[in-house]
């Protein structure tokens, strides 16, 4: 399973899902709820959390752990 954890509209919330699942793994009222929720998993499993927009598009993506591109400088 990846280790890409997506924040995604879910109804009349937000849920996290795991990149290639057809399932959501936890919901939220909020998308902060969702956000900080997927934040843990990332950090404990050094994975990425990819948050979308309420329309479905990429608003914002990090990192946790071992970065295979890091900023030059």
């Amino acid at each position: 399973m990846s280790k890409r954890i997506h924040v995604v509209p879910h109804g009349s919330g937000w849920a996290t899902r795991r990149e290639g699942a057809t399932r959501v793994g936890s919901t939220h009222n909020t998308q902060a709820g969702a956000t900080q929720a997927a934040r843990g998993t990332a950090v404990r499993e050094r994975g990425e959390v990819i948050i979308h927009r309420p329309d479905g598009r990429i608003r914002d993506a990090n990192s946790y752990g071992n970065d295979p591109f890091p900023p030059k400088g």
